[in-house]
């Protein structure tokens, strides 16, 4: 029992006592569920209006790009450098990355992970100064891994937006793209099926519908849809019982998420596709890693699927901004 001082408001009853200790607890728990209202309550554009973004190609650039890599680890560094060498003389581009972060966070609203580290190459240049410039006839965004967290979490579609709006607002001309990656390997809903979810129910339900709903935006926010080319080159490989030693998914990474120099071609393959609007078709296989050392290469075989796969995927998929076709024939069976 608490004794009554005299001069002093009554000591508080246990209950009252216990009411302190909740309320604090409760307007937290409302304002979280506020917080999460109001993203569920935000404008998303409808799939048919969506789909209406895209119904136009973008015109094929005229020669080479300068491009710039705004990510993580699933950028990288040699991602990029095979993109320059599969696109040839004349690509140029910078990057800057950092461990696992978010578009916020490149932002300048939360700190970058291994910064220091990830940064330490020839080829960085800061992100604010690079979009300033308007040096760069295409820019690729990243959003963290895991995909749902960074929606959930980091407010994912206002800052694609954000940087979609800097990146236009200094050069109307400039091409934007949101680079679809992946999860890792063991995800419980099945790495491939995952994939297949994924594309409609956030990076185009969530990021694409919510970025571009508010937005008045000189073009459209266009996809590289690498995580739908893995899915699909993965397929096609188990339906061949293997093809040239790669046997499935995990001969793509080196753990259950980071590519290996394979995965990374695929990747680069991608890329190319989409900003240069070409079939990678007959491109080179044996590629040097940022450092100047050679790249494991595929095989001639898993090559050719690869490149095949890529061209059947960005041809096919009117939001990569590329022409579309029939593609050039089945790839999974």
């Amino acid at each position: 029992m608490y004794e009554q001082i005299p001069g002093r408001p009554p000591a508080p009853s246990q209950g009252a006592r216990r009411l302190r200790r909740v309320v604090p607890a409760l307007l937290l728990a409302a304002l979280v569920a506020a917080g999460v209202a109001r993203l569920a309550a935000s404008p998303a554009l409808s799939a048919a209006a969506l789909d209406e973004l895209y119904a136009r190609p973008l015109p094929r650039p005229a020669g080479a790009m300068r491009v710039y890599h705004l990510g993580h680890s699933l950028v990288g560094r040699d991602m990029p450098a095979m993109l320059a060498q599969l696109a040839g003389e004349g690509h140029r581009y910078e990057s800057q990355l950092g461990w696992g972060a978010t578009l916020k966070a490149h932002w300048g609203d939360d700190t970058i992970a291994g910064f220091a580290e990830e940064n330490a190459h020839p080829r960085f240049r800061a992100a604010r100064e690079a979009i300033d410039s308007a040096d760069y006839d295409a820019v690729v965004l990243t959003e963290m891994v895991e995909i749902r967290d960074a929606i959930r979490y980091h407010d994912s579609s206002t800052y694609l937006r954000r940087w979609a709006d800097r990146i236009l607002g200094a050069r109307p001309d400039a091409r934007v793209f949101l680079y679809e990656t992946w999860h890792p390997l063991d995800d419980p809903e099945g790495w491939p099926n995952r994939l297949d979810r994924d594309l409609g129910r956030y990076w185009e339900g969530e990021l694409l519908a919510r970025a571009q709903a508010e937005a008045e935006l000189s073009q459209a926010i266009r996809v590289i849809p690498a995580g739908q080319v893995m899915a699909r080159f993965v397929r096609a490989v188990e339906a061949r019982g293997g093809v040239d030693g790669i046997a499935g998914a995990a001969d793509l990474f080196t753990d259950m998420i980071h590519p290996n120099d394979i995965g990374s071609y695929l990747v680069a393959l991608t890329h190319y596709a989409v900003l240069y609007q070409r079939s990678p078709v007959g491109l080179p296989r044996r590629l040097m890693r940022a450092d100047g050392t050679p790249a494991a290469a595929p095989g001639p075989e898993a090559a050719r699927l690869m490149q095949q796969v890529v061209w059947d995927v960005v041809s096919t998929y009117p939001k990569t901004g590329v022409p579309q076709s029939e593609g050039e024939g089945a790839t999974d069976g």
